[in-house]
């Protein structure tokens, strides 16, 4: 699986505010039990896991992913912030070195948009997941991204992020699929939720964390890709990126849609 966002000390910054901006929306009600065997799905480089652990400190926790540069970051993070109910395992999604019914709970975040078979991915992690057990999903949707001031730069360098996640097979609207894929992956009592995010100037802890940290920042990471494919000219790319900027200072507004699925098996 290639990032789109690629594997810089930037982007695991990004990340990281991500996680720290985001976590009462997207993990509110995410606490497993003591005792419960926790697997996390490509866990990266670890921002998604602080929170994970934290909010289940005496759940045992197994994150897996398939780069050990994320996993080398991920458990420096983790040692970092005291946490140990954390291991790590370098895995493939499409072949986990799991037996069946081994864990009691999965939790991916951010994971499906970059796999070109994320039903098959949900079909494993299913194989492992004990019967009656549940899995968590969360993920964005692209599409469901609106802001002002709106400019056709500002369109066209959002688009290019967009592009640049569909060239590498990825899915930049996965979130408004989450129903259909775990029904299909074979889950019970499927049932999403729309985790909505909505930033002016009223919130600007969101202004600084979601649009300037997150959400420009991730568009910037997709520079020299958009570039490079002919996706834009550097004169629009760098009018659209300070557009972008506009919806970050007073009168500026953002919104954006998160989905969170839940199922059984």
């Amino acid at each position: 699986m290639e990032y789109v966002h690629g594997y810089s000390n930037r982007e695991a910054l990004r990340l990281a505010d991500q996680a720290d901006t985001l976590t009462e929306i997207l993990h509110s009600g995410i606490a497993y039990p003591s005792g419960s065997s926790v697997l996390e799905a490509g866990c990266g480089v670890g921002a998604q896991t602080v929170v994970l652990a934290k909010n289940s400190s005496e759940s045992e926790i197994t994150s897996v992913d398939i780069s050990e540069e994320s996993l080398n970051h991920a458990e420096s993070l983790i040692r970092s912030e005291g946490i140990s109910n954390v291991n790590f395992q370098q895995a493939d999604l499409m072949n986990l070195p799991f037996p069946e019914n081994s864990f009691d709970h999965v939790f991916v975040c951010f994971v499906l948009e970059h796999l070109q078979n994320p039903e098959q991915a949900l079909q494993n992690l299913k194989r492992v997941l004990k019967r009656g057990g549940s899995i968590t999903v969360i993920e964005g949707d692209h599409g469901s991204c609106y802001f002002y001031p709106e400019t056709k730069e500002s369109v066209k360098v959002w688009n290019c992020l967009v592009q640049s996640q569909k060239c590498l097979d990825g899915n930049p609207m996965v979130g408004r699929e989450l129903q259909p894929l775990l029904k299909n992956s074979g889950f019970k009592n499927v049932e999403i939720s729309p985790k909505i995010v909505y930033v002016d100037s009223n919130r600007p802890e969101l202004v600084d964390g979601f649009i300037k940290k997150t959400i420009i920042a991730m568009v910037e990471g997709v520079k020299d890709q958009a570039l490079e494919k002919d996706m834009i000219d550097i004169e629009t790319w760098n009018r659209g990126i300070k557009d972008l900027y506009k919806t970050a200072e007073p009168g500026g507004t953002f919104f954006y849609n998160f989905f969170r699925g839940y199922g059984i098996k």
